[in-house]
């Protein structure tokens, strides 16, 4: 386990041996002043973008200052499964790093990319079992591919997550070339499977799950034309799914954007979490 103290709380790095994913992984965890003296808080799911680790949120984000003001734990898993033994794609959009949080069901994937699995059966029972997080409090959010996990996990397991954010998501993979390709690979070609991995075709699907859901994209965005913001708050008009989307003039794909937004984001999730 790697320690480090922040705003008085704990980000900590760990090392664990998943059955999903069939070897090592590690997630971040950042633990405010009151879960270290054992106080239930509400905790906050962060799936990270395309080539990304647990440690980018952590070191990039700027979020545990107001998470320790707010008692929200924050949990970081990795992007996919790691190692010498992993398949491994031909660019940064396909395997290490690149896993879109679902379960692969083709060959050579499916040995170890097993992310949903892994996040929902193994890694959310290991934080309610090992931390202070109020079994009832728990939200997710995301960023590009991550923020595409996290409108689909919490659309597929309304009963887990009360809460769902998300910055620039890819909203429609199955209609954009990253999805497309990482779709193709994982799942294989029957695009009637790619629609329960689709944030937009799901809300389609299961009407109003959550009192809100905010995203927030940049208009600047180097990667607009692969996200689908618009076609994704049709469907969220459509199925009377309330959505707070926020566009923003000048801010691109990156962390700056996510720094400058990342509090609001946080206070949504905390007064979600606390009236769920």
């Amino acid at each position: 386990m790697q320690k480090n103290k922040c705003y008085e709380g704990e980000q900590r790095i760990y090392q664990i041996t998943s059955s999903f994913l069939n070897g090592k992984t590690k997630f971040g965890i950042f633990l405010p002043p009151a879960a270290l003296q054992g106080e239930q808080c509400s905790t906050l799911f962060y799936l990270a973008g395309l080539t990304c680790t647990e440690e980018t949120f952590a070191i990039k984000a700027h979020a545990q200052r107001l998470a320790a003001q707010l008692n929200l734990i924050l949990i970081t898993p990795d992007t996919s499964p790691r190692g010498d033994d992993v398949a491994q794609g031909d660019h940064w959009d396909i395997g290490q790093g690149a896993s879109f949080y679902i379960n692969a069901t083709q060959a050579p994937w499916k040995a170890h990319y097993q992310m949903e699995s892994y996040l929902i059966d193994e890694l959310y029972t290991l934080i309610q079992t090992e931390f202070p997080a109020h079994p009832d409090q728990i939200g997710i959010m995301g960023h590009s591919m991550g923020g595409h996990g996290a409108l689909t996990l919490a659309f597929k397991y309304p009963e887990k997550f009360k809460s769902v954010s998300a910055f620039a998501p890819i909203c429609e993979p199955s209609q954009c070339p990253w999805g497309e390709k990482a779709f193709s690979n994982y799942l294989g070609n029957d695009q009637s499977v790619w629609k329960s991995h689709d944030a937009t075709a799901l809300i389609r699907q299961k009407g109003m799950l959550f009192k809100d859901i905010l995203i927030d994209q940049g208009l600047d965005d180097q990667f607009l034309s692969q996200l689908h913001p618009d076609q994704f708050e049709q469907a969220c008009e459509a199925a009377q799914q309330p959505l707070s989307l926020r566009k923003h003039a000048g801010y691109d794909h990156g962390y700056y954007f996510i720094q400058s937004f990342m509090d609001d984001h946080l206070q949504f999730h905390a007064v979600q979490l606390e009236h769920a």
